[in-house]
């Protein structure tokens, strides 16, 4: 791609399709690094101020990853405040302000001491799976006790969504953020979250497909509790198994545990589990956490 402008701030550098102020940022603190591959339009920033980590995400600059007009991008990050305020959990990332700039619209929160576990610019497929730096890789490497207590905290967040009556879409390994050291699993990028009742109105949903539902593809179809089911499960296989390859030789955490996550994957979804509450209580009765 030709015509491509750098931008540097404090001890970063990245690039944008064009030119943007980002004056506004001084004031918050100085940039440490800088999270530009995302296609949602949105750029993010590490930050600190009196010795205070905080996470910024911004829309209105056009991104080189991002193919949308940059209003349509601070649209949806103006509405995924309210998501952050009414989902508030422990095991969410947290929400600090939020304010329109004069170009775009920014959202801060608390710095979480955790890697992704999803990277496509610095750790792309193959890379992802294979390269002893890479997040995934190494998470994959964890004993499955770990791996356990993560996907644990996962299903809590999102049974915890459907009690307040919302569903997860674009929910998959680039919205875990793990810390490596204190061992602990924060849920980041619920931007997309929909309150029910909702519909598939675009045919196919945001979201990655290795982790999608086929009602996800099917525009009209309802978007519910079952949908986030077959979410949970494909991020179990995804965390403990072969990700869309779900055969029993790829899975590390036993044979009843094995046969939760299947059900739970289920192209039919009558023969799912009714909710994440449900699942989790399966999931529980087997995993000893």
């Amino acid at each position: 791609m030709t015509g491509l402008q750098v931008i540097r701030l404090d001890h970063v550098s990245f690039q944008l399709k064009e030119k943007h102020d980002f004056e506004w940022l001084k004031c918050l603190g100085e940039v440490f690094c800088v999270f530009d591959e995302q296609d949602s339009g949105n750029i993010c920033f590490g930050i600190e101020k009196g010795g205070v980590k905080k996470f910024v995400k911004y829309a209105g600059a056009k991104t080189v990853e991002y193919s949308g007009k940059p209003e349509d991008a601070i649209a949806r990050l103006k509405r995924s405040i309210s998501l952050y305020e009414n989902l508030n959990h422990p095991h969410l990332v947290n929400l600090i302000e939020c304010f329109d700039v004069e170009n775009g619209y920014v959202s801060v929160f608390e710095w979480v001491n955790g890697e992704c576990l999803h990277s496509p610019g610095a750790f792309p497929p193959p890379h992802k799976y294979n390269h002893p730096d890479s997040p995934f890789y190494r998470f994959k490497q964890l004993p499955v006790e770990y791996r356990l207590e993560s996907i644990k905290r996962i299903f809590e967040f999102h049974a915890h969504v459907e009690k307040m009556n919302y569903v997860a879409v674009d929910f998959y390994d680039g919205s875990i953020l793990y810390d490596f050291k204190n061992h602990m699993t924060k849920i980041c990028d619920i931007d997309l979250y929909m309150e029910k009742p909702f519909k598939n109105n675009m045919g196919r949903l945001w979201g990655s497909s290795r982790f999608m539902s086929p009602e996800e593809f099917k525009l009209g179809a309802e978007i519910d509790e079952k949908t986030n089911v077959f979410n949970m499960g494909s991020i179990a296989f995804g965390l403990l198994g072969g990700e869309r390859d779900h055969s029993f030789l790829k899975w590390d955490a036993g044979q009843e545990l094995y046969e939760v996550a299947l059900k739970a994957v289920e192209e039919d979804r009558s023969l799912r589990y009714s909710s994440v509450e449900e699942l989790l209580i399966a999931w529980s009765s087997f995993s000893g956490n």
